[in-house]
């Protein structure tokens, strides 16, 4: 074992623990900061593995668009910012189904490569990737973008209720009621 594969390792149980702490915390911006610690992680894996490229776009776009757009919701929905026990149910089921699910592709990935080793591929440029994101998947990249920016906009309208309300009238003309009391009086 030579001391890339530790390392790959030890960010691989960094990733999980992080991401079983993700999802088990009562805190909801405390899952937000965790998923932050996972992503890093998964970042270093990337780095270990040299792919330079894929693992500053994991920083550039998960930890710091991605996450910082989560955070910004869970703000500006004024949701709770403190353990919440309420929302909590018996966690049993999603442990049984999430512990089966991975046994099963352990297993399955233990069947497919009996431990053997797999020859790498040459190392890809920054010019192949681009290649390849701006002619064969420009179109999910694009829908990812509106996907993201209808996000940001319908965090913004379920934060403020008065946006989508009529102005009220006065006279049968929009005005200016600022500072008003209902009825029109000032």
């Amino acid at each position: 074992m030579t001391g890339a594969d530790v390392l790959l390792l030890a960010l691989g149980a960094v990733a999980v623990g992080a991401g079983v702490l993700v999802v088990t915390t009562k805190h909801l911006v405390r899952a937000g900061l965790y998923l932050v610690v996972c992503l890093g992680a998964l970042a270093g894996d990337f780095l270990v593995l040299s792919a330079e490229l894929v693992a500053w776009v994991q920083v550039l776009i998960y930890v710091g668009a991605v996450v910082v757009l989560l955070l910004f919701a869970v703000m500006l929905t004024r949701a709770p910012i403190g353990a919440s026990d309420d929302l909590d149910r018996q966690g049993w089921p999603a442990a049984l189904i999430g512990g089966g699910a991975g046994l099963g592709l352990a297993a399955l990935l233990v069947d497919a490569y009996r431990w053997s080793t797999v020859t790498l591929p040459d190392a890809g440029t920054a010019e192949r990737l681009g290649e390849q994101i701006f002619q064969s998947w420009v179109l999910p990249f694009e829908v990812l973008s509106v996907l993201l920016l209808s996000a940001l906009v319908g965090a913004i309208v379920l934060s403020r209720p008065d946006i989508g309300r009529a102005a009220p009238q006065r006279d049968g003309t929009a005005g200016d009621l600022a500072g008003s009391e209902p009825g029109g009086r000032r």
